[in-house]
């Protein structure tokens, strides 16, 4: 007898996939539709899982774009607590593809946030990524001025970058309704700064259909930055469950709800189009046959052994000429620091940047110390 499942590889067959393979070995999980050179300017967001994913692919030499870097002044101890080095740009955590449109609209000059600023005890904070400066500014007005420089970088790293890889995190959000368009926030007001009030702010919890435009709308404002010059868009889902769900559904069926729109929509995007690819970094930490090894204790936080099978997999996939190169990425151009920070380029610096990005991934496996403003919600439960 002849099927259509008979001619069919074993990595097709649950029993041989999954049951009978090593979890710690996935490398017939991710066949990519495009290699990655070492020339590819890649740039980087998304939610707390994508920093992992920034790290990994620094310390392994890629091409990753940094075009906000800290000011000399900054010791290096504390650049990720002020949301350096973290991405490709100083926008801190990504956790809706609502928020990263929202992103792109406002760097292309379509889109004014509301309440741009929230305060707390004095301090002033900027409502699109409160967690960047965790003592706040000085003004409202500093806010802005901050974020002016922020949106010139954002703008060029959206004409720059060649790949873009985005961690989809979350479905739900809170926004401010008004007008044609809600303002998108990473987290929600009061928990970070600002004050929540119920009139003033609504609860979103965006389906399928909602994502997949979302990013879609996400492309065409870029490709209308860029001139109509292409780029690729490499998608994955964050494997971290929610801390809390305000969605009224228990936390575990919210997970599986938010994950499940995530997962479906990237694939969606990436069965439709050359230039979107789909990494299973979800599946890879997910995976039954690892029996929950790749957990932390509290179930949530992924460990370093989980992260290095999920990049050893994307790694070995993309493994090509000698990805060896120092100083890849870095931006010597004027306007790449902060406002307040001397202009100009180290090549003892750059040759240094390698090194740093390594060490740092090895700190960041040890502690898990992640920047994850979604975390901080435990601090309200019961």
């Amino acid at each position: 007898m002849t099927s259509p499942y008979s001619a069919l590889p074993s990595r097709a067959f649950w029993r041989k996939a999954v049951v009978e393979a090593s979890p710690f070995d996935q490398s017939d999980l991710y066949q990519p539709k495009w290699k990655i050179s070492p020339d590819t300017k890649i740039a980087t967001a998304g939610s707390c899982f994508a920093q992992h994913i920034t790290s990994h692919l620094r310390a392994h030499h890629f091409n990753v774009l940094d075009l906000e870097r800290p000011p000399f002044s900054l010791p290096e101890e504390h650049h990720q607590r002020f949301g350096f080095s973290l991405y490709s740009c100083r926008y801190g955590n990504i956790y809706t593809a609502q928020q990263l449109l929202q992103l792109a609209q406002e760097a292309r000059g379509r889109f004014q946030p509301q309440e741009p600023a929230w305060e707390r005890d004095g301090r002033w904070f900027d409502a699109q990524r409160p967690g960047v400066e965790p003592e706040g500014l000085d003004s409202a007005d500093a806010v802005r001025e901050h974020r002016r420089h922020h949106l010139t970088r954002v703008r060029l790293m959206f004409k720059r970058m060649d790949l873009f890889i985005f961690t989809l995190g979350l479905t739900e959000a809170w926004v401010r309704p008004g007008g044609l368009q809600d303002t998108v926030y990473p987290t929600a007001p009061g928990t970070i700064a600002g004050q929540f009030e119920p009139q003033r702010y609504a609860f979103r919890n965006y389906g399928c259909a909602s994502v997949i435009q979302a990013l879609q709308s996400f492309r065409r404002v870029v490709l209308s930055l860029r001139r109509g010059r292409s780029f690729q868009m490499l998608l994955t889902v964050s494997p971290v469950p929610l801390t809390a769900t305000a969605s009224g559904d228990h936390v575990l069926a919210a997970t599986t709800y938010s994950k499940a729109v995530l997962r479906a929509a990237a694939g969606d995007l990436a069965a439709g189009s050359e230039a979107i690819d789909y990494f299973p970094s979800y599946e890879i930490i997910t995976n039954q046959a690892a029996r929950g090894v790749f957990y932390e204790a509290n179930l949530r936080s992924v460990r370093s052994q989980g992260v290095s099978v999920a990049m050893d997999t994307f790694l070995e996939a993309h493994r090509s000429e000698a990805l060896s190169r120092n100083g890849l990425g870095a931006d010597t151009s004027p306007g790449a620091t902060m406002p307040t920070r001397v202009r100009g380029k180290s090549a003892s610096r750059v040759r240094r940047q390698g090194q740093r990005a390594e060490r740092q991934t090895n700190q960041r496996q040890r502690s898990g110390d992640l920047q994850c403003e979604e975390a901080l919600l435990e601090a309200f439960g019961p």
